[in-house]
């Protein structure tokens, strides 16, 4: 079984606003990246228990917060970068979830991303470390410009750190924008056992912003049927992007969001796959 979930500060800011057309579109986890204009890793464990409440009472459940953990260079401060992940891993708690979006680092000034692996794996080794201490499981997203950017980066990190504390999430749109085929030269190429979870955007190469999944160059129709013939099971968590896509997020509105989760809902019935 499928369960659908979104990044619903796409929707809008306001949390009645996400839950309301997440709700309209059968739509009943919420992936928290932002409310009301905060980051989640701004909030805190009180705010995000009191986010939590309401959602409940809503029938909404969080299945993973979306930080921005790892999206710094490598020559910023990594130490006020950990200070920044306790928090995280509290308000994660506080929502009720142990899974935590994280990235793996854009390049020191100047320099490539590649000749700093030793320090990235550095990174991530301590941070899996912590999250293993706060009970929290860190879910690392493909991402441009990132060391995880590109299908080697990605199994390079996963099968080095090799724990159950840091595993995969599969984003078709954001290899779609580093010239990798997702399926041909992702999923087929060992990311099919690296992948715990799904981002669900599409994307059209050189355009800014995405399209509903099925629409662009995400090879979504060889995913899903790859995926029925696995009987995989877990979250896909919508994150459109389709009126604008920013560095820590993007903006689609609640009527491009419904076209968005129908555009999935159509790829799901398609290949066979169920969903809720």
């Amino acid at each position: 079984m499928i369960t659908f979930s979104a990044f619903a500060d796409e929707i809008g800011p306001d949390l009645t606003l996400q839950m309301d057309t997440c709700l309209a579109n059968g739509v009943r986890c919420i992936d928290v990246r932002g409310i009301d204009n905060k980051n989640v890793s701004k909030m805190t464990p009180a705010e995000a228990a009191a986010y939590r409440k309401r959602m409940e009472d809503r029938g909404v459940s969080v299945p993973c917060i979306g930080s921005p953990l790892g999206k710094i260079r490598m020559d910023e401060d990594f130490n006020e970068h950990l200070e920044v992940m306790k928090n995280c891993c509290a308000v994660a708690h506080a929502f009720g979830t142990r899974l935590i979006r994280v990235f793996s680092f854009y390049p020191s000034q100047g320099k490539n991303i590649a000749d700093e692996r030793a320090a990235v794996m550095g990174r991530l080794f301590a941070m899996v470390e912590l999250a293993k201490a706060e009970d929290c499981i860190l879910m690392h997203e493909n991402e441009k410009a990132i060391y995880g950017a590109k299908t080697a980066g990605v199994k390079d990190i996963l099968t080095t750190i090799n724990s159950r504390f840091l595993l995969g999430i599969f984003d078709p749109a954001n290899y779609v924008e580093e010239g990798v085929a997702p399926y041909s030269d992702g999923w087929t190429k060992g990311l099919d056992s690296l992948t715990h979870y799904f981002h669900i955007k599409d994307k059209k190469p050189g355009e800014e912003t995405c399209v509903p999944a099925g629409e662009g160059a995400g090879e979504f129709s060889l995913l899903f049927a790859d995926l029925k013939k696995r009987g995989w099971s877990g979250m896909m968590t919508l994150e459109p992007h389709m009126s604008a896509a920013g560095q820590f997020a993007g903006f689609t509105g609640p009527d491009l969001f419904g076209r968005a989760v129908t555009s999935l809902k159509a790829l799901c019935d398609k290949a066979g796959l169920k969903y809720q």
